[in-house]
């Protein structure tokens, strides 16, 4: 179902991250060979794998990623290092490009140089701001809303013009609001992962708003799966990772009672400025270009993302 290329090996960037690390597990299951460059800012050493091989280099140095790719000489690039928070990328635009932009940029011109057969890019719903319509298709207006935004939907561009130019293969991922095991609760962590680091804790629960807003949840091995099926096909495209479905965070949080078994008294506050209120994507470009959907609800990853949360902190159920 995944890779046939025995001997090609895939060079994994921001492969210690929340989701790097998911997709270097699922490479090293299919019994690929792995490389995984990550500046550990993060990242974090608990994620590795110890059959990949690992570089601390930040993408931002061009000579540490060259001298990498002459290491390994990587058939297979899959992208997943960045600049990930939303405000910092407000406070900090130069850093917030120079990461997301010109890292990326990096990345692209050594992997055209060595004539890698696929780049797998991670882009992101936040290049869309408001959506005009629902469901998000991939041919919506791009209209970020933060730095964040533009910073992910820049590289797309540059893909776009090194396969025009050079023949460089490319997927660009957009992803919709990924959860699961080893997202980090701080920043813009996500609010599953806020949610479930502050309940296992007996803290309150903040909701910005009424709780009536709706996002697109989408599963880590989702996501790692949806990368590794990208690796097969040759054409280059962009496409949708989502489950299709929208979901409110009261909604969620109905969902983390039942499986904590115990009621949650969320605290609700102001909106906060500029949220979107609802937002999921369409996801039929995936399901036909890749024959890829969704094997976990909502109600399931939440369960499995507990379950890890739980052992970590070695906490039992009930």
């Amino acid at each position: 179902m995944y890779l046939h290329m025995s001997s090609d090996k895939v060079l994994v960037t921001g492969g210690l991250g929340f989701i790097g690390s998911h997709v270097v597990d699922l490479l090293i299951e299919q019994g690929r060979e792995v490389a995984v460059v990550d500046n550990l800012r993060c990242g974090d050493r608990n994620n590795a794998n110890e059959k990949a091989t690992y570089y601390e280099t930040d993408i931002r140095d061009q000579n540490g990623l060259k001298t990498i790719f002459e290491n390994e000489n990587p058939q297979y690039v899959i992208h997943l290092a960045g600049q990930s928070n939303v405000p910092d990328s407000i406070k900090d635009p130069v850093a917030d490009g120079a990461i997301n932009i010109l890292g990326t940029l990096n990345l692209i011109e050594l992997a055209r140089q060595w004539k890698v057969k696929k780049l797998v890019y991670s882009s992101s719903a936040a290049i869309y701001g408001n959506p005009s319509y629902l469901p998000i298709t991939e041919e919506h207006p791009i209209q970020p809303l933060s730095f964040y935004g533009l910073s992910k939907y820049t590289p797309e561009q540059y893909l776009r013009l090194y396969h025009e130019l050079y023949g460089l293969s490319y997927t660009s991922l957009r992803y919709a609001n990924v959860y699961g095991p080893r997202q980090v609760a701080h920043g813009e962590g996500g609010v599953v992962a806020i949610f479930v680091n502050r309940l296992l804790r007996k803290e309150p629960i903040f909701i910005q708003g009424d709780g009536n807003q709706t996002r697109d949840f989408i599963y880590v091995r989702d996501v790692a799966r949806a990368n590794l099926l990208s690796l097969e096909k040759e054409e280059s495209a962009v496409i949708h990772v989502s489950t299709g479905l929208q979901t409110s965070i009261n909604q969620l949080v109905t969902l983390l009672e039942k499986h904590l078994g115990r009621s949650i008294q969320p605290e609700f506050t102001a909106p906060r400025e500029g949220d979107i209120y609802h937002s999921y994507m369409d996801n039929n470009k995936m399901q036909t270009y890749l024959g890829w959907e969704p094997q976990y609800s909502l109600d399931e990853g939440l369960a499995e993302t507990l379950r890890y949360e739980m052992n970590k902190r070695n906490i039992s159920a009930g």
